[in-house]
């Protein structure tokens, strides 16, 4: 069954328009290393001490160090740009609510889901998510200009 994976970080590839479903999930899971971090302030210039600084981010409301907000929202892109739709998909638009913060060490699952099809124009709304545990730290939806079969 395609559209229930039973395990994480399935292999890359494209799921064309046509075939897409209502319904139809991907995930994958990363833990969150203080590497994961530091380069991920250094690819953004996002250096905010309370991604970086312990001492810092001890008095922050935080309580420590947290990962950056958009380092857990590249892992929607990861899961869109390399399962569903996947390769050829162009992203159009991505709303974002955090909801919890990411700690280094935490294993982080982000899923996609497909909410709406429009086969005319193309597009396919999709439901995101990330999770920690049971704990919800990102939800949002990402519009997507799907692959199709027709436009290969």
């Amino acid at each position: 069954m395609l559209d229930k994976p039973s395990h994480h970080n399935l292999p890359v590839g494209t799921i064309c328009i046509e075939d897409m479903e209502i319904g139809m999930t991907r995930s994958l899971a990363k833990t969150i290393t203080d590497a994961d971090i530091e380069m991920f302030a250094t690819v953004s210039m996002d250096r905010n001490p309370v991604h970086l600084d312990d001492e810092y981010a001890q008095d922050t409301i935080f309580g420590g160090r947290i990962a950056h907000g958009m380092l857990t929202a590249g892992l929607i892109s990861a899961v869109i740009g390399e399962q569903l739709p996947g390769h050829g998909s162009v992203y159009l638009g991505q709303s974002l609510k955090f909801t919890a913060p990411v700690r280094p060490g935490d294993r982080v699952e982000a899923s996609v889901t497909v909410r709406e099809i429009d086969h005319g124009r193309r597009r396919v709304t999709l439901d995101c998510a990330a999770s920690v545990g049971d704990t919800v730290v990102l939800k949002g939806e990402a519009l997507v200009l799907a692959p199709s079969r027709k436009f290969d």
